[in-house]
């Protein structure tokens, strides 16, 4: 199985223009030979109110010169921040010296001292931060903040405290004060002055951050106030128990020991502590941490623990203590005795005792007919009849999990797969009913699109054009650019002209839906925070400059973030964190048509990198180009050093082995594994690879099934039974993470055509 899941030969674009003649949101973007070539952005005027637009004031001029001369920076700085080689290092230094005496040299600088800070080499981060410091402008505080940190850490400390102690007067609008507070008092404890620590610390404690309250605790400490110290740090380790911080507060409380006078931590206080540790997915260490909860609650309350003590060892593969756990507690009352069958049923499907499992479900709906723990077990059950084929008992489970918990949050999923497996037995009068059921019960699930198409074939078989149309318009209008909805304009182009009737229960798929067009402000030109992050931006300092341009954006208040900081990541290469930035910020956007949002938008989204090698390989191959891009994009999200928890890597997310053999058949000599980082590699194996695929199953949607699970999974599915068509046979595959891979591929293929034409 292949999948389950910049460098420094960059030629700088410089801008040759007169600084005063540049605006704020042009680019110069350093591409890559592998890059597609794209257009300089160029800036919307801004909307004009009726009032004098004032000169820049020397600030933003000096901000633009310094823009304008650090383009040629932002390769070179990108190169040193990913490897930090002797090399890179060499690199940027040599370009700072050249620019000594202006602001791009300060920002080289910069951004040497926040490599060797990034090494831990804080002794030789001081002499280029000091240097930065002259002609650091509106990034001085940057520049100050890791000066300052940077003395601390090598025991500097009266001069860490000069550095640190006139911050916020030097930078009122910095958004590192916080941090730089908490550096100072950390200086100040260090040198005997603790109670100036905790008076400035005590000033700013919320929004609550680890290292602050560890900066405070340590600063009460010193101070001699025991009390207040180890509350503190109690509050860390149980509240706030992923930080970072948590093992150090643990650290400073057995130093107090006794002294701190402490209560007793009760219960509440360690049980909040081990869910939260559940939550973040460290399993071992909540699970011996709910041991010594249980060894130490009264018979009432362990029985609750033991459970949740078994769940956490499952997790973490300690599935034999698991067990000797639910051994031990009591089977009543029956929702205690309910979760206990379910952990245990979950333990027997995992080790594939599919018969003890079935069996554990019975003991279970015996047990708690109306636990929840059912509800979930019923799905699990449903699935195992599913890869069995015994279709009838699925539809049993899946029926029951639905009726018995309508409103629970597998219902409607439930309801699909009866829905499904009555079409696929041909019980098409139980199919009929149960797709408009879907519709009317779950009309904005996920599963909605597919219930709709598939009511409307059935429609067309029943030789009704005039409702398998209404069907698919419905679809194709609410679901535009989904996988269905672009099966539905396919059937639409087929079925024969008729009228269209009315279907009531339609109009519950389009109640409330209101797919409102998304517009773009124009990024403000006089912004000196949006500028300041275009200049850290040249200095490759991603995590700063998206963080100005959020500040930018809240002090603005206009709707220009999105395509702001989609250019940003991109600029930087950085198409994986565009996209799920978007995702994240705009939802449905597969329900709108493309007028429904800004372009930027769309090509943050879908985006173009490395087309040139995309192209030339799959043209080659006798591949779709924008098959390939959408197969990547859902792979990888274009991260071209992206590997995944079986090991594939890159781009198309290759197995090493796989990288072999068909390095072989391409005749690579000399191929070793880690040359599937470089993307023209990447992308030349894998659209061999990818088209052998195609070859060997026909159409791309078998291709694609076999890329994620397998040739002989594909060979098996295929042999299964007769299907209409392809979108039957994908529709039917059986493992859901399989079943959606394809359709988000085929549907993202079809994304690119629409927003880019013919490739």
């Amino acid at each position: 199985m292949v999948v389950h899941r910049f460098h420094f030969l960059r030629g700088a674009l410089l801008a040759v223009a007169c600084w005063c003649s540049l605006l704020p949101a042009a680019r110069v973007a350093a591409q890559s030979a592998t890059q597609t070539h794209k257009p300089v952005r160029k800036a919307a005027a801004k909307k004009t109110t009726g009032k004098r637009k004032h000169p820049p004031s020397r600030r933003m001029r000096r901000m633009r010169q310094a823009f304008v001369a650090s383009a040629s920076l932002k390769p070179m700085a990108r190169q040193l921040l990913q490897d930090r080689t002797p090399a890179a290092y060499a690199g940027v230094e040599s370009y700072a010296r050249a620019h000594a005496k202006q602001d791009a040299g300060a920002l080289a600088y910069l951004v040497v001292g926040y490599a060797h800070v990034l090494d831990k080499d804080y002794a030789k981060a001081i002499d280029p931060l000091a240097r930065a410091k002259a002609n650091a402008g509106d990034f001085g505080d940057y520049v100050a903040y890791y000066l300052g940190t940077s003395y601390f850490s090598t025991g500097r400390m009266p001069t860490a405290i000069s550095t640190l102690s006139t911050f916020d007067k030097s930078f009122p609008r910095s958004l590192l004060i916080r941090d730089a507070h908490v550096a100072y008092a950390d200086a100040l404890v260090a040198s005997g002055r603790a109670s100036e620590a905790v008076d400035l610390l005590e000033k700013e404690r919320q929004p609550i951050r680890a290292d602050a309250e560890l900066a405070l605790g340590r600063a009460y400490a010193a101070s001699h106030d025991p009390a207040k110290a180890g509350s503190i740090f109690r509050n860390i380790y149980y509240s706030l128990p992923l930080s970072s911080e948590a093992s150090a507060a643990q650290t400073e409380l057995e130093k107090l020991g006794a002294g701190a006078g402490l209560p007793p931590v009760s219960a509440a206080q360690r049980r909040t502590r081990i869910d939260l540790l559940v939550k973040g997915k460290k399993y071992s260490e909540a699970a011996d941490e709910y041991r010594t909860l249980a060894e130490e609650a009264g018979p009432v309350d362990r029985p609750a623990i033991q459970l949740a003590m078994a769940q956490a060892l499952r997790h973490a593969g300690r599935s034999g203590e698991a067990k000797k756990v639910l051994d031990a507690v009591p089977s009543a009352p029956p929702e205690i005795n309910a979760q206990r069958l379910f952990e245990i049923g979950e333990m027997e499907r995992a080790a594939d005792q599919d018969d003890a499992f079935l069996r554990t479900v019975e003991q279970l709906r015996q047990a708690d007919p109306n636990s929840p723990w059912l509800e979930q077990a019923l799905m699990s059950q449903g699935n195992i009849y599913l890869l069995r084929r015994d279709y009838d008992h699925a539809i049993d489970s899946y029926r029951e999990c639905q009726e018995r918990f309508p409103s629970g949050s597998r219902a409607d999923y439930a309801h699909w797969k009866v829905a499904w497996l009555s079409l696929r037995q041909s019980r098409l009068a139980d199919a009929k009913k149960a797709l408009d059921d879907q519709i009317a019960l779950y009309p904005s699930s996920s599963e909605t699109p597919a219930a709709l198409y598939w009511r409307g074939r059935l429609a067309e078989e029943d030789n009704d054009p005039g409702m398998a149309r209404s069907y698919y318009q419905t679809l194709s209008q609410r679901f535009r650019n989904y996988y269905y909805g672009l099966l539905a304009r396919e059937r639409l182009a087929k079925v024969q002209d008729g009228p269209v009737g009315h279907y009531q229960l339609l109009d519950k798929t389009l109640a409330g839906f209101n797919a409102t067009k998304i517009t773009a402000d124009p990024a403000p030109d006089d912004n000196l925070r949006l500028q300041k992050a275009h200049l850290l931006a040249n200095g490759a300092l991603l995590e700063f400059a998206a963080r100005e341009l959020k500040a930018a954006a809240e002090e603005d208040k206009g709707n220009w973030l999105v395509p702001e900081l989609v250019h940003l990541y991109q600029d930087a290469g950085r198409y994986d964190q565009a996209i799920e930035y978007l995702k994240h910020s705009t939802s449905d956007y597969f329900a709108v048509e493309l007028a429904g949002l800004p372009r930027p938008y769309w090509e943050g989204l879908f985006p173009k990198p490395y087309w040139y090698d995309l192209k030339r390989f799959s043209v080659s191959n006798g591949l779709d180009p924008y098959l390939v891009a959408a197969l990547i994009r859902q792979e990888s999200e274009f991260n071209p050093n992206a590997v995944s928890r079986s090991n594939a890597v890159g781009l198309m997310q290759l197995l090493p082995r796989v990288g072999r053999d068909v390095a072989r058949q391409e005749k690579l000599r000399s191929f070793r594994p880690n040359q599937l980082f470089t993307p023209a590699i990447n992308l030349q194996l894998g659209t061999h690879y990818f088209r052998a695929m195609v070859e060997k199953f026909g159409a791309v949607e078998y291709a694609l099934a076999a890329y994620n699970a397998g040739d002989d999974r594909v060979t098996e599915w295929q042999g299964m039974a007769k299907y209409r068509d392809v979108a039957e046979f994908v529709e039917s595959i059986p493992f859901t993470e399989t079943r959606d891979y394809v359709q988000a591929i085929v549907r993202n293929a079809n994304m690119y055509k629409l927003l880019y034409g013919a490739p």
